[in-house]
């Protein structure tokens, strides 16, 4: 990752989802680390690596979801930029940030990523 390039860590339990949405974000000059689930994205935040966005799906596995993720990596680096994505209807009073709904054009998602990255 060079100085200037805004890393992303992007959180998503679906495979293909995961790698094409890390492809597109790579192609938009975006250095990107992607995880599965919740522990391997703690594994990259409790890391010595900087972080500009946590982009995170809100429904995955082993009972932690996007909010608790986005709770848990805030507790460490308090001034994380958060976007949440979704394809389900859900509450969202637990969203510390701007919820997108699944599926997302790849445009619209980058210009999420830049006013995310902007605020």
């Amino acid at each position: 990752m060079t100085d200037g390039q805004s890393h992303i860590l992007l959180v998503d339990d679906d495979e293909s989802f995961r790698y094409a949405t890390e492809m597109m974000l790579r192609d938009a000059g975006y250095a990107v680390t992607s995880a599965a689930d919740y522990r391997r994205a703690l594994d990259t935040i409790n890391g010595s690596e900087r972080i500009d966005l946590l982009l995170t799906d809100v429904v995955m596995p082993n009972r932690v979801n996007g909010f608790a993720l986005a709770r848990m990596a805030r507790m460490r680096r308090m001034n994380l930029h958060v976007l949440y994505m979704t394809a389900f209807d859900i509450p969202t009073h637990e969203a510390e940030g701007k919820i997108l709904r699944k599926p997302i054009s790849g445009e619209a998602l980058l210009t999420e990523v830049r006013g995310a990255l902007a605020a």
